[in-house]
């Protein structure tokens, strides 16, 4: 088991793909996919599999299987579509990263229909000699899925952000789909494999996998409570400042803002909200 940083922007410590010896978990964007083959050097992936489909974890998945067309490719069945057919993921994209789409994520190439394999959760992967236990994880994303590994649970986003060892563990919130009971209830399905370690995306594994999801759990509501009440200036300026004060580093402050963008973290947050309200509106009238 293995941490690739893709080194993000050149930024060290941003977006990890972890290999898993002829298996990939979550390859990055295609803008850091010149690193990435570096440092696979002669290795040739056999699989992939993506907790979800958003560029900073499966961005580079179609560049991947045009280079090695029988790369097979693992993602949740809501997912599986759009990388098939990307033009609602892409347009999605754009409205939020606007003129720096092609800077931070590259080119996203369609994977063929015949390299998915749609997951619902509740699968057990065989790949090579080693076996993967999925479970359906939303919240983060309406298509995130997990995966256990030999104790090691691959958790994506929905497990936080943590990019030092100590720093702070944070949800990630972007729009559109955040859902608090859905993360919650993801995280309690996490915690009932039992693992012995948290693999993740930004950045690395925690050997405390309790902590860090008991970390993630309360401070979710924490800010969702606050981004309620609060203007985005408020929020963001609150919410930098503290991650600024418990970051190891700079650079690792550096680190958490490229990861979790705090404007992006509280409009996923205020797009929750606003979602109840409208689900709540609906109940009554209907």
């Amino acid at each position: 088991m293995r941490p690739i940083d893709v080194l993000h922007l050149g930024r060290e410590r941003v977006i990890c793909c972890w290999q898993l010896g002829e298996v990939l978990v979550d390859p990055g964007p295609s803008s850091c996919l010149p690193t990435l083959l570096e440092k696979l050097g002669d290795d040739r992936p056999r699989a992939l599999l993506l907790t979800h489909i958003h560029l900073d974890h499966a961005g580079a998945s179609g560049s991947l299987v045009r280079r090695w067309p029988d790369l097979q490719v693992y993602v949740h069945e809501r997912g599986a579509r759009h990388m098939a057919d990307p033009a609602r993921l892409l347009a999605s994209a754009k409205r939020l990263y606007k003129e720096d789409m092609d800077r931070l994520w590259g080119e996203f190439i369609a994977v063929p229909q015949e390299n998915l394999h749609p997951l619902t959760g509740g699968e057990q992967l065989t790949i090579g000699n080693g076996t993967f236990d999925v479970a359906y994880t939303p919240g983060h994303a309406s298509h995130h899925v997990s995966y256990l590994h030999n104790g090691t649970a691959f958790v994506g986003d929905v497990g936080g952000v943590r990019i030092v060892p100590g720093a702070p563990a944070i949800p990630p919130t972007p729009p559109p789909d955040i859902d608090l009971e859905a993360w919650h209830s993801s995280i309690a399905r996490i915690k009932a494999w039992g693992p012995t370690a948290l693999a993740f995306t930004h950045f690395g594994s925690s050997d405390t996998p309790q902590e860090q999801l008991d970390e993630v759990d309360e401070r979710l509501d924490r800010w969702a409570e606050a981004a309620r009440h609060q203007t985005e200036q408020i929020w963001t300026a609150t919410i930098t400042a503290n991650i600024r004060a418990s970051a190891a580093s700079d650079g690792a402050f550096a680190a958490y803002m490229q990861a979790v963008p705090t404007d992006q973290a509280y409009a996923g947050l205020r797009r929750y909200w606003q979602n109840r309200a409208e689900a709540a509106i609906a109940r009554a009238e209907g």
